[in-house]
């Protein structure tokens, strides 16, 4: 693909924050470890137990506060700013590390730590450090608030802004990603049925890696900067 054209989707999952000290789903002895995920990432567990979903969340969303974009998340904003297309950041991360890093625009199917909701409303606003089950909704007074987030059994958001960005792309690019988690392992699919390179760049092969054209394996702040590094030099 030149240098002068071409629209770039990109995908990003939980490898590429692993390396800013935030734990994926696997790792041990991290948050997700001390839980199960009906308990704190389905309705039914918040249903269940409200305090213990907040307690969860609050943990969660300390701990992004905390943390910094490491040099995987700089290349992507600086892909995006210097590429002569189009680039789309998608990620499957609440943290807001991309947007700490500099990009801009980025599509959080998975909803925001930092963000609230009511499930009464559906009204949102920025979450305070910590939410509790007796906080009231600004816009109605609803004791119902909840953690912005999309949990296992719900809607993504912004699909069908997505398989829009992926009906036009050029190159799809997966970063970090399990391949494992619907329906974002089906987009390389969506995307090479629209005719774009797929390359795919993690630590380790995924569910799917397969379906991808290319592949790079290593730690995403080595292997992202070498990439984007290419793109933008035309190589």
């Amino acid at each position: 693909m030149g240098k002068s054209e071409g629209k770039i989707v990109i995908l990003t999952g939980a490898g590429i924050s692993a390396e800013s000290g935030l734990g994926t789903f696997r790792d041990e002895g991290g948050l997700w470890a001390q839980h199960r995920i009906e308990d704190v990432a389905t309705p039914e567990g918040f249903s269940r137990d409200p305090e213990l979903v907040h307690r969860f969340y609050n943990a969660r969303r300390a701990q992004a506060a905390e943390a910094t974009p490491n040099a995987a998340h700089i290349a992507l904003a600086n892909l995006q700013q210097n590429w002569p297309g189009e680039v789309v950041i998608i990620t499957q991360n609440v943290d807001c590390l991309h947007e700490k890093g500099g990009a801009s625009k980025v599509l959080h199917m998975h909803g925001v730590l930092d963000g609230a909701l009511c499930a009464s409303c559906d009204h949102r606003w920025p979450a305070p450090d910590e939410m509790h089950p007796s906080d009231t909704c600004p816009a109605c007074r609803a004791t119902s608030t909840r953690p912005d987030i999309v949990w296992f059994g719900e809607m993504p958001y912004d699909m069908e802004e997505i398989y829009d960005h992926l009906g036009d792309a050029t190159m799809f690019a997966s970063i970090g990603t399990s391949g494992q988690v619907y329906p974002a392992a089906a987009f390389v699919q969506e995307a090479r049925m629209a005719g774009a390179h797929t390359i795919e760049l993690n630590l380790e092969p995924s569910a799917g890696a397969s379906s991808f054209g290319e592949r790079r394996l290593g730690p995403a702040t080595q292997i992202v900067p070498a990439w984007t590094n290419e793109l933008l030099s035309g190589a």
